[in-house]
């Protein structure tokens, strides 16, 4: 049972089958020894690490074999729910003929395998131990005890490559992504040039994605041919807002170091931002314009925006630049196998798992990978959901021929929690955990400062200017998927700060001149104020443990500035 804080626990009555011999325990009496490890706790039929289509579709496969799988979607490698998270539209998954966004799919995936009972946590696993085994020994970063397996399925994935180029680092996230789904629709790159790097699937659908929001969009591509899909070279080429270049690879990055936001134009942002209700007097409307130029000025980034990209010609060897205010990357992806690069699991040269031909075994006994950590060729989503099959199948067999492991049989799986399962699929909540952003925009008519959770700008505007409680402000976009997992992780955090601070969701397409004046340049972000200043700004999916960090550090300043101004 996954506790509200993301810890591990066996504490319920459960009907016990042992792989080959049926038993009724509790799951609390450590009389079973078969079934614990050296320490007493239980093991795990199997472990899996990373989520995405190979991931979770080997949790639903685990988990309708009544494995009870336990799976870490991972953060810190990458967004939790893959390279999906950062796709606009999957139309060629199978069952879904009108397309289907990969968030969706994503949501749709991780609620079907909760529904089935796979325990998933959104946390890092640290450390395998796969010397010995199984039981094999894996520690997390967020949990307390070692945790010990008798099978692992690796699914990690793979990383978005990046350039290296010299000027990279200092746009980055501040300009230069490589996920446009989650940035794209970020102010900043409203009605501007932008530009994509690859010539790949990925990066023919981010040229055309981006075209719902940039005024035009450059497809650099390094080779002198694309490589997508016959049907997206054809869109792309067509598409009257990109224009393709071939044989070109970027050099270097530009941009103004004097430049922040036209002075008319943080004009414009102030008055939409801090303008007070109209009851309110004039002099305090122009207090709050003062004070929101605090808070524009005090959530710019010290990075200069992106200007123009340097180009060089692979034939020809001369150079060009191109204004624009944003690239993107889309120029594959390295495995996230870091995390064995010391131990027995044998990769080949470019760092993906060797598994043996048409298995997904690899050469640690009770270890299988699944997805694109062990793709060198197809990396489609489906493939690795084939793969995420085949291995939870393996695992089970391992189990069962060798002796090992506890089946647990379900209840209340089928029948009237159909149609609740069916909804929360759809609902974007990060699979069924709710989120504690209020669904409608605060008001004057129904805005409260006693409550903790507020969404919109008007809400943001009278605690910014009104409130001594330290504000958490998240910025999300409707088709950012790695916003859907910060949601619950933030909320269920959230709780643990009721009444200390203020939470405030903002959408940066309802409120984009909100999002523009705080110097947004993606989504998620979490912004932390307090006494109109900004405490800390992170972008992604945080941990917990990171989270905390910052709502102590808000809150303690609080409490410090409170005792200051009483003693005055």
């Amino acid at each position: 049972v996954l506790s509200e804080n993301g810890c591990y626990s066996r504490r319920r009555r459960s009907r016990r089958v042992r792989f080959g011999v049926v038993s009724m325990k509790n799951s609390d009496d450590k009389g079973d020894s078969d079934n614990e490890s050296k320490s007493g706790d239980a093991v795990e039929n199997v472990v899996i690490i990373g989520s995405g289509p190979a991931g979770y579709t080997a949790a639903i496969y685990a988990a309708r074999a009544n494995m009870k799988p336990l799976l870490f979607e991972g953060v810190s490698a990458g967004i939790p729910g893959g390279q999906l998270m950062t796709t606009s539209e999957v139309e060629n998954f199978p069952g879904f003929a009108a397309g289907i966004t990969g968030p969706e799919l994503m949501a749709q995936m991780r609620a079907q395998a909760k529904r089935w009972g796979a325990q998933i946590v959104t946390d890092d696993v640290t450390h395998v131990d796969l010397s010995e085994g199984p039981p094999f020994t894996l520690r997390a970063a967020e949990q307390d005890d070692e945790i010990q397996s008798y099978s692992v399925i690796v699914a990690t994935g793979a990383s978005a490559k990046r350039l290296g180029i010299e000027t990279e680092e200092s746009f980055w996230s501040r300009g230069v992504s490589a996920c446009a789904i989650c940035d794209g629709t970020a102010p900043i790159f409203r009605d501007r040039v932008l530009a994509v790097v690859g010539g790949g699937d990925s990066g023919c659908e981010e040229a055309v994605y981006l075209t719902k929001y940039a005024s035009h969009v450059h497809l650099l591509v390094r080779s002198d041919k694309l490589r997508a899909s016959k049907a997206l070279q054809d869109r792309v080429l067509a598409h009257p807002a990109v224009s393709v270049h071939f044989s070109v690879s970027v050099v270097e990055f530009k941009g103004d170091s004097g430049v922040r936001v036209p002075s008319r134009q943080r004009r414009r942002v102030r008055s939409n931002i801090s303008s007070m209700s109209s009851s309110e007097s004039e002099s305090e409307d122009a207090a709050a314009d003062d004070e929101q130029q605090q808070f524009s000025n005090a959530a710019k980034s010290n990075a200069s925006p992106l200007a123009a990209v340097r180009l060089v010609n692979s034939k020809t060897g001369t150079f060009e630049e191109i204004a624009c205010s944003g690239v993107f990357y889309a120029i594959g992806h390295t495995p996230n196998t870091s995390l064995f690069r010391d131990s027995p699991l044998e990769l080949d040269d470019a760092g993906y798992v060797k598994v043996k031909q048409g298995t997904v075994e690899t050469s640690v006994r009770g270890v299988f990978a699944a997805g694109d950590v062990q793709d060198r060729d197809w990396r489609q989503a489906v493939t690795a959901a084939g793969t995420g099959c085949m291995a939870a199948l393996s695992a089970e067999r391992f189990l069962s021929e060798n002796g090992y492991g506890v089946e647990y049989h379900q209840q209340n799986v089928l029948g009237e929690g159909d149609e609740k399962a069916r909804e929360s699929s759809g609902s974007g909540d990060g699979g069924g955990v709710e989120d504690e952003a209020p669904r409608v925009s605060d008001t004057k008519e129904n805005f409260d400062a006693e409550k903790t959770s507020h969404r919109g700008s008007f809400a943001l505007r009278k605690l910014y200017h009104e409130s001594h409680r330290p504000i958490v402000v998240k910025y999300i976009s409707k088709s950012c998927g790695p916003c859907r997992q910060l949601g619950p992780i933030l909320s269920a955090v959230v709780r643990e700060y009721d009444g200390k601070i203020h939470y405030v969701e903002i959408d940066i397409e309802e409120d984009a001149d909100i999002a523009e004046s705080a110097g947004v340049s993606g989504t998620p972000t979490v912004q932390v104020f307090l006494n109109k200043g900004m405490i800390e700004s992170k972008s992604g999916v945080l941990m917990k443990s990171k989270l905390r960090t910052m709502m102590n550090t808000a809150v303690s300043r609080a409490n410090k500035e409170a005792l200051e101004t009483a003693d005055v």
